[in-house]
């Protein structure tokens, strides 16, 4: 999870033409953006338009942004903004001012599968309770970061840094072996 100072930091290094500072923030903050898009209620493909408007009109205002520390504030309404007119637009072209229909497939998977999966993320998170209070700080670390940073993990668990992966592989061990045991994890 990026805080928003670094998010700034990205931004500021982004506005200096660093190629790489903008990667990591379209990385960052896509997901979000979308979410905000497809929350406003769009298809897949308008929340696609919706994304990359809001991202091209960040490069166009790269420079004009006060607050770099406010990027994702920034962002998530120009992602509003954008959605709303993507709205207004779609209802003008309407004959009678209706509403469309949307064709859109469901994306979730059917209820019977949701049913499965939710049993098994049950299963899952028992087990994962039980594992000891580093085990599950270090798998929920390692988990919600794309490269995590094994020296500040290091310092945080007080741990040397070349133990970092196999304490995690025995974690992980520990929870495939109960998992393995359970007759309810066999059958979700």
């Amino acid at each position: 999870m990026w805080s928003d100072a670094q998010l700034g930091t990205l931004l500021e290094r982004a506005r200096d033409g660093d190629r790489e500072a903008l990667r990591e923030l379209v990385r960052a903050l896509d997901p979000v953006l979308w979410r905000v898009a497809r929350g406003q209620g769009l298809a897949t493909e308008d929340a696609a338009d919706v994304v990359q408007t809001s991202w091209l009109e960040l490069m166009r205002r790269l420079h004009e942004i006060r607050t770099p520390r406010a990027v994702t504030a920034w962002l998530i309404t120009t992602t509003r903004r954008e959605a709303w007119h993507r709205q207004q637009r779609s209802r003008r072209d309407l004959p009678d001012g209706g509403t469309a229909v949307q064709t859109v497939p469901d994306p979730d998977p059917p209820p019977d599968e949701r049913l499965m999966a939710d049993e098994r993320d049950r299963v899952l998170w028992r087990h994962f309770e039980h594992l000891s209070q580093r085990c599950r700080d270090l798998l929920r670390i390692v988990a919600q970061v794309d490269r995590p940073d094994y020296t500040v993990i290091a310092e945080a668990f007080g741990m040397p840094h070349g133990s970092i992966g196999p304490t995690r592989s025995r974690c992980l061990a520990k929870l495939r072996a109960a998992l393995t045991a359970d007759p309810a994890w066999a059958t979700s």
